[in-house]
């Protein structure tokens, strides 16, 4: 599984919390597939979008399913809003 290349084409969402937040979700296939690195069920990965890249986790949503935060810091860099389709592209990091 080393360094293998996952890609997500989703809309980016916003967690209507107190202090929200806006992330993608990852397909439930990709969650089953890497399911076994979990710890305490967050997966660490690299993601990039565009010309951004940065140190991350698969975060799970509770229903066996997980999304990838989106920085405010990256969505400023390459003018993304809520609602947006983009394509994501992520792989495994070692701890």
């Amino acid at each position: 599984m080393d360094n293998k290349l996952f890609e997500v084409k989703n809309t980016i969402e916003l967690f209507d919390k107190e202090k929200p937040w806006a992330y993608i979700r990852v397909p439930k296939s990709q969650s089953s597939e890497l399911r076994s690195f979990s710890d305490r069920g967050l997966i660490a990965i690299k993601a990039k979008v565009g010309h951004s890249t940065w140190n991350t986790s698969l975060m799970p949503m509770g229903d066996g399913t997980h999304f990838i935060p989106l920085p405010k810091r990256i969505r400023m860099k390459e003018e993304l809003e809520i609602g947006d389709s983009i394509l994501l592209v992520y792989v495994l990091r070692t701890r």
